[in-house]
């Protein structure tokens, strides 16, 4: 009777083991194959305007990532066309992306070309120097606010901030400006962690219909360059 009382406990324990391990495997496993959360912020640029055959850098990042992760790669697509930073600013206090800022893995913001649009008079040409540097102030203070709320929801996902592009390479002129809010926003999110700044101007030093489809907006060949410059930058 003894002996069988052993038996059966050590066929018990054996059972409990293997339990374990099966256990163990299925948790590195899921793990392993865990889905990653990228959400996008930004304007016509992250939406995807001027790609015709899908959603620009956004929609190729996706499918690059996908291609080389073990775990399926979601992507949360909140550009907006015709967005400026106070728009952003508002999207992430008081809509649903605010729900899902702590679930992210991974942020990419690319935002503020039709700030620096609007605050010159809706238009490039002729530069108004006051004008822009009253709205660049403006757009400071948002990308701070933004970046803080952020960072308060998820201290975690790194940021990955675009610079700005100069869409009239031709024109020193706003080619100055460009470079001037590009540094702006370089020291701004240089006061945050994991946060990585992106430049995006020099893809564009020439303006053709190669790589664009409007006065403003890539089409899908300009989106790719975009595309293969964020992950060259940055190691997924």
């Amino acid at each position: 009777m003894k002996k069988i009382l052993v038996y059966i406990i050590s066929i018990i324990l054996f059972i409990s083991v293997i339990a374990g391990i099966i256990a163990m495997n299925q948790k590195q496993e899921a793990n392993t194959k865990k889905s990653t959360n990228l959400v996008a912020l930004g304007d016509s640029l992250t939406y995807g305007v001027g790609d015709d055959m899908g959603s620009g850098y956004v929609d190729d990042l996706q499918t690059l990532l996908s291609n080389h992760h073990d775990g399926a790669v979601t992507v949360q697509n909140y550009g907006i066309p015709n967005q400026q930073t106070d728009g952003l600013l508002y999207q992430i206090q008081h809509t649903d992306v605010k729900d899902n800022l702590d679930d992210a893995d991974y942020f990419i913001i690319f935002i503020g070309t039709n700030d620096v649009i609007k605050s010159n008079g809706n238009n490039l040409l002729p530069i108004h120097e006051e004008r822009l540097k009253a709205g660049k102030a403006d757009y400071k203070q948002n990308v701070e606010d933004i970046m803080t709320i952020i960072r308060d929801e998820n201290r975690d996902a790194p940021i990955l901030f675009l610079g700005l592009y100069n869409p009239y390479p031709s024109s020193t002129k706003i080619e100055q400006v460009i470079e001037e809010w590009n540094v702006t926003s370089q020291e701004i999110v240089s006061h945050y962690p994991r946060v990585k700044f992106i430049s995006t101007n020099e893809l564009f030093q020439e303006k053709s219909t190669e790589y664009f489809s409007d006065s403003l907006h890539p089409n899908k060949k300009g989106y790719k360059l975009i595309t293969k410059k964020i992950v060259e930058e940055y190691d997924f």
